[in-house]
């Protein structure tokens, strides 16, 4: 086991990844942790305020990200320095990418629904990190052998092929598949040759007069939100304590 982790991860240079993925994880879960008892009135921990000014935990996040990330372009992949910035700069998103939504909307939605956005950042910021930390490149490059690579042509229209599968993915209105679909170009194969959502530029501009794909794809939409939405939801729940019942409602949200 020591000698795969040497040869695939501290190697290649990505321990100082490894080290910022873990920390912005334990992190965001220790934040919400904290966050859920305080609001539930629990444990020692209280709002953090100064002269009546309810500080957020994205200040601080928002300091530990700028050292993070100029200490980790200043340093190299490897050494203690490298690694220690990495820790810092994952603590330090953990904490802002908590507080997505209130940045997004420029309020405290924190355990509002516009909060669930919050969640939502953090579980694809993290897919997204750790399949890039599993060997996969954007776009596809890394499906290529070393001969097609050394193939300007093939490598130039894989690029350009999967490029557009992503930007038609994207016009059809559906994010997820089309930043999966970077990572995983199947996926955008996918999103690309399925009918797109309502309300999205190829709807509005392909669909005007072929009222049974538009019928189609509402009722695509529809049967879709309903099947997953449910899921979702309840992930949201579990990850960020939105379902849970406040006593004494007068109380400011923390966050």
């Amino acid at each position: 086991m020591g000698h795969w982790f040497s040869r695939n991860v501290v190697e290649p240079g990505k321990l100082p990844m490894l080290l910022a993925l873990t920390s912005f994880v334990l992190t965001f879960l220790v934040t919400r942790t904290v966050t859920r008892l305080i609001r539930a009135g629990k444990g020692p921990f209280r709002n953090v305020s100064s002269g009546g000014v309810h500080i957020h935990h994205v200040v601080p996040g928002v300091v530990l990200t700028v050292i993070g990330g100029f200490g980790a372009v200043g340093s190299s992949r490897h050494g203690v320095g490298a690694a220690l910035f990495a820790v810092v700069f994952g603590i330090g998103v953990g904490l802002v990418l908590d507080e997505f939504a209130l940045i997004l909307h420029l309020d405290d939605v924190y355990w509002s629904e516009d909060g669930r956005k919050s969640v939502e950042v953090v579980v694809l910021t993290t897919a997204l990190v750790g399949l890039t930390l599993s060997g996969f490149s954007p776009l596809g490059v890394n499906d290529m052998t070393a001969e097609e690579r050394q193939d300007r042509v093939t490598f130039i229209l894989t690029l350009v092929l999967n490029f557009l599968l992503i930007l038609v993915t994207l016009v059809k209105g559906k994010f997820r598949m089309a930043v999966f679909g970077a990572f995983v170009p199947f996926v955008a194969i996918v999103g690309a040759v399925r009918l797109a959502r309502p309300g999205s530029w190829w709807s509005k501009h392909f669909y005007r007069r072929r009222h049974r794909a538009r019928a189609r794809s509402r009722l695509r939409t529809y049967r879709h939100d309903r099947r997953w939405t449910k899921v979702r939801r309840r992930l949201q729940d579990l990850i960020g304590g939105f379902q849970e019942r406040v006593p004494g409602r007068g109380s400011t949200p923390p966050s």
